[in-house]
């Protein structure tokens, strides 16, 4: 499937602020960039860092006082792979590769160690596999409300699970501090969403079953199959998609993904599994 996507972020720069951006899709084999724009106004020196393993893109400008703003404009082709979960399990630790142990080990939003007799509890009786993080994924659905404002950029896992609202940020947090409190690697993904309503960015995450990253949204807002990846980490922390440093004010933001082809729609809330990462012999090659 081909995609038109982008975003357009705006700012009332205060005093002289470095930005930290988080907005290109990641460079991975499922995914081709056929064509790509990033313009600053005003443009000022630009220092860009492409993590090697996770193929995160980090562009860092320091600007000064007066409005400022970035679009970025891209057209991607993504490729999936589906899988019936039935036959996707879950690995034990001893076969696990060892630089996928972030991912295992609590962080700063995602409080697995604080979670994990609860998580024991409720779905540690449960066949193990990709089945078990769907049924995880049904339960934060299911008691968990999603409101807009029930939550802010300070609110961990456990915080959401006490609350029992939240935003997909929030979702996405909770669905890997479970994940980990039952020793399934789990990590927080930002992407491009077609399907989702109101446009924004969106965040989801990935669990690591059978040697290979699979996508879950426990939110049900997107088209599994229409998540361009942008980000992943271990929280939200490690890739927003703005980080300041200096005073400045938000002053506008828009997403768009839009479809590029004439071909059929994602599925709908698909039940496959899916996967947009081919298999590799460890964590960080994608």
């Amino acid at each position: 499937m081909r995609f038109k996507l982008g975003c357009n972020l705006a700012y009332e720069v205060m005093s002289p602020t470095t930005f930290i951006f988080n907005v290109e899709v990641a460079r991975l084999r499922s995914l081709d960039v056929l064509s790509e724009t990033l313009t600053l106004t005003p443009d000022p020196e630009r220092r860009i860092y492409d993590n090697p393993d996770l193929k995160n893109r980090y562009l860092g400008v320091t600007v000064q006082p007066g409005p400022f703003s970035l679009q970025y404009d891209a057209e991607v082709a993504l490729s999936v792979t589906r899988a019936d979960p039935g036959t996707i399990r879950e690995m034990p630790v001893s076969e696990l590769p060892l630089d996928i142990l972030p991912f295992l080990l609590p962080s700063r939003f995602v409080s697995s160690d604080r979670l994990t007799p609860f998580a024991q509890a409720e779905f540690g009786h449960l066949p193990k596999g990709h089945e078990r993080v769907g049924a995880i994924c049904n339960w934060i659905h299911d008691h968990i409300a999603y409101r807009r404002g029930a939550s802010d950029s300070e609110t961990t896992a456990d915080e959401t699970l006490l609350m029992r609202a939240g935003v997909c940020r929030d979702f996405a947090h909770l669905g890997t501090a479970f994940c980990r409190a039952l020793g399934i690697p789990a990590r927080f993904v930002s992407c491009y969403a077609y399907g989702l309503v109101p446009r924004d960015f969106h965040a989801v995450f990935e669990a690591y079953l059978d040697g290979r990253w699979w996508l879950f949204d426990a939110t049900r807002q997107a088209h599994l199959d229409g998540l361009v990846r942008i980000g992943v980490g271990r929280d939200a922390a490690e890739i927003a998609f703005s980080t300041p440093f200096g005073a400045m004010e938000p002053t506008g933001m828009e997403i768009r993904i839009d479809r590029a082809d004439g071909g059929p729609e994602p599925a709908e809330r698909t039940v496959d599994a899916i996967s947009t990462e081919a298999p590799a012999p460890h964590a960080g090659a994608v």
